[in-house]
């Protein structure tokens, strides 16, 4: 019974609908940028794969992350079964959630979506996908008058509540009615700070941080390859430039004769 009910109240975390950039971008507020360097660093990395077990695969999949492939930053089988896999799980498995998806609609009112590839599908007019979810996981607040009691900045009236509150603790959002620039006779209600209202197991840095490196993670998964293709980029373009310099002195011994 205990088992049941503790499910019952990952599963009231989830997300209820699929996260739209376009809708922040179109009125919202201005995206925060990601720290891209995190997603060269295997530290955060690993963290944010912590993160993702912990938080988000309770009712969100990523069936095409294999949890072997996470010794690509660093981990040994070892470390993976120990710390990042469930009791049932092997270690060539892919990430898939336990709640069957019939029960997820069932309990939710919709299926959870798949983060395998969120954070490169989420890129809109406002940065990249990456900037989106930086931006999203740090401005939720207390919104009382919501189903789920949550509301977010950059997805206003968003479906999904703060998975992460017991971190970031809970704030409330302070706005205020100023005059609308393109007709003065209006007022429109606009964001002005954040109020923290009871304090979260991180402080304010350290939730960020977080964040960083769960976001880092999402966007490493999108792509695992992308480092080393990063890498073998900068190789190539050296090779091409040397052989450029190469070409350039051959051509000039082979026509010096030539008038």
């Amino acid at each position: 019974m205990k088992k049941i009910i503790a499910s019952l109240l990952v599963a009231a975390s989830a997300c209820l609908t699929v996260l739209s950039p376009a809708h922040a971008a179109g009125g919202g507020i201005a995206w925060d940028k990601f720290p891209a360097e995190k997603v060269t660093d295997t530290t955060a990395l690993q963290r944010g794969a912590k993160l993702f077990v912990n938080y988000c695969l309770n009712c969100h999949s990523a069936a095409f992350m294999r949890y072997n492939r996470l010794r690509d930053i660093g981990l040994t089988e070892e470390q993976i079964k120990a710390n990042l896999m469930f009791a049932t799980d092997k270690v060539g498995d892919t990430m898939k959630v336990a709640m069957d998806d019939r029960e997820a609609k069932e309990w939710l009112g919709a299926t959870p979506p798949d983060l395998t590839v969120i954070a490169r599908s989420r890129a809109g007019a406002g940065g990249s996908g990456a900037d989106y979810l930086y931006t999203y996981l740090r401005t939720y607040y207390r919104d009382d008058t919501k189903a789920t009691g949550w509301n977010n900045l950059a997805f206003p009236s968003v479906g999904m509540p703060h998975a992460l509150w017991e971190l970031q603790g809970e704030r409330r959002a302070v706005f205020e009615d100023v005059a609308d620039p393109h007709d003065p006779a209006k007022k429109v209600h606009v964001f002005k700070t954040f109020e923290q209202t009871k304090p979260g197991q991180m402080s304010a840095a350290d939730y960020d941080n977080a964040v960083g490196d769960l976001v880092a993670y999402l966007q490493w998964m999108g792509e695992p390859a992308q480092n080393y293709r990063t890498q073998l980029g900068v190789w190539v373009l050296l090779f091409l430039g040397l052989f450029t310099v190469i070409a350039w002195r051959l051509n000039a011994a082979f026509w010096k004769d030539i008038k």
